[in-house]
């Protein structure tokens, strides 16, 4: 199969455009505002000073320009952000690079302020996707992309070696993520994902805890195997755990992995079950998330559960009216089998609460179709029982180009939704014009409780997961940016925000 292999680099390289093609990009202020000595060794053979400068002066945001043949482009970003958006420009940078870098060997120069460096090489990072049954595909020439920064502004200094290798590791990640939920159930079904997951394991050195099949139900999980009992590859948890020695707080983060989900037997309309490969998006982003946090030295307990299943409909699978007992202790009346996401996660920040002692607790998930009415295609939705995590997440959106945005947090008033009047709650709201996305989201709280001492983080990203047809590997920047104080990585440092302080009563 042809490979692209992408190098960010903290050197500058020398070619001839005629063998390796390049694109500049950058908004037009930024471009405007450095010379063409800092592209001289890479044009000189081809383009002069007065036709590159020419160029550039002619450009507005949003345009891209070729150069010298198809060899060499110019592409300008918007000229401006929302304070909503990223200010890398991160998703019409993606766009930029499908639609205008050279074919073969090539090199990317991204002029910008050393801030949205990181947002910018995860953003490059989508545009390389590594999954495809295209019969052509395996026919084509394997190339490599180098990635290279010149930033703007006297005082910023150029890229190190050790922030080009956090590029490099992050954007790994991203693309792992993003195969994962590319690949179709056929191929990454639930056994698959675990090996996938024991792989990563290998990698750092980590040996996974799996609890699978008929075990899920011997030891309380009911929401896990309820889901995924009917499926020929069994529903699973598997738990990677890193626990260094000075460790003073543990972190769990919680993905949603059904690996499809034909919505049960309250089944889905054709038109809507497509694509639910995608529904792997949370677990997919935490793998990958985990294993750039663990190469960038993360220093705390760090847990990563991914609760495994596929959503199928067979004679085993679960009914409506059924009653299941999750690893909580709480019991759940299923009203509808396509609400199973909440189900899985349910057990999922349970065993992170009574069996690791998780302080923070962040779950991750394609859960709702509501969340992309409320945040829309770009934004995932947050919501948590601490009001200080908000901003620190949003800054962290900004920071890495995965945008989050918050939502109502209100149990009093939006938790009765599920009320049951045969068990502690049922698993689908009684009005889908009430909050959904907090709902559904406060579903899975319940089972932490709504008196948990620590901090709960519930992120929403169904839409988005994906652009098109393509994913996006969304989560992995954004939990290693978020997190980043907690790392050695004197990039991710940099960008991080400050984490809100620990709260008091539990240790690590």
């Amino acid at each position: 199969m042809a490979e692209t292999c992408l190098v960010f680099s903290a050197e500058k390289t020398t070619f001839d455009p005629q063998s390796k093609g390049c694109l500049i990009v950058g908004q037009p202020r930024h471009l405007q505002a450095v010379s063409y000595d800092n592209f001289a060794e890479k044009l000189s053979r081809r383009v002069d000073a007065a036709t590159f400068n020419l160029v550039l002066h002619t450009m507005a945001g949003s345009d891209a320009c070729p150069v010298w043949l198809n060899r060499v482009v110019i592409g300008a970003l918007p000229v401006t952000a929302s304070r909503h958006n990223s200010p890398a420009h991160p998703y019409f940078l993606y766009k930029l690079v499908c639609s205008n870098l050279p074919c073969g060997d090539a090199c990317i120069v991204v002029v910008c302020e050393r801030s949205e460096a990181f947002a910018s090489a995860c953003a490059i990072a989508r545009a390389f996707p590594t999954y495809s049954r295209k019969s052509s595909w395996a026919k084509l020439a394997s190339k490599t992309v180098t990635v290279e920064f010149v930033f703007v502004g006297s005082n910023d200094l150029p890229l190190s070696r050790e922030d080009a290798e956090c590029m490099n590791v992050v954007a790994d990640s991203i693309r792992l993520s993003a195969r994962l939920v590319d690949m179709p159930c056929q191929e990454m079904h639930t056994s698959a994902f675990v090996q996938e997951i024991t792989s990563v394991g290998e990698e750092l050195g980590i040996v996974p805890v799996i609890i699978r099949g008929e075990e899920l139900n011997e030891k309380g999980f009911g929401g896990l195997y309820g889901v995924g009992k009917a499926a020929e590859n069994p529903p699973a948890l598997v738990v990677l755990s890193h626990t260094p020695a000075s460790a003073t707080r543990t972190i769990a983060w919680v993905g949603k992995g059904i690996v499809y989900d034909t919505g049960g037997l309250c089944i889905k309309a054709k038109t809507s079950m497509l694509g639910m490969k995608r529904d792997c998006g949370g677990a997919a982003g935490i793998l990958g998330a985990f294993r750039a946090a663990v190469k960038q030295g993360f220093s705390e307990n760090l847990h990563a559960l991914f609760c495994m299943a596929e959503n199928a409909v067979g004679s085993r699978s679960t009914r409506p009216d059924d009653i299941l007992t999750l690893y909580s202790g709480k019991t759940v009346e299923v009203n509808n089998t396509d609400a199973e996401g909440r189900l899985v996660l349910g057990d999922g920040v349970a065993y992170a609460k009574k069996d690791l002692n998780a302080d923070i607790v962040l779950d991750m998930a394609t859960l709702t179709g509501a969340q992309g009415v409320a945040t829309g295609k770009h934004h995932a939705s947050l919501l948590t029982n601490e009001e200080a995590w908000e901003p620190a997440c949003a800054a962290a959106g900004k920071a890495s180009g995965d945008l989050v945005f918050p939502v109502p947090y209100c149990p009093e008033l939006h938790f009765s939704e599920f009320s049951s009047a045969l068990a502690d709650m049922k698993n689908s709201v009684q009005n889908r014009d009430n909050a959904q996305v907090s709902c559904a989201g406060l579903f899975i709280g319940s089972h932490l409780g709504f008196d948990f001492p620590g901090t709960w983080l519930h992120v929403d990203m169904a839409a988005p997961a994906h652009v098109g047809e393509r994913a996006t590997g969304y989560g992995v920047a954004l939990l290693v940016t978020l997190f980043g104080k907690l790392s050695s990585s004197k990039l991710l440092q940099t960008i991080s925000p400050c984490l809100p302080e620990k709260k008091a009563g539990r240790t690590a």
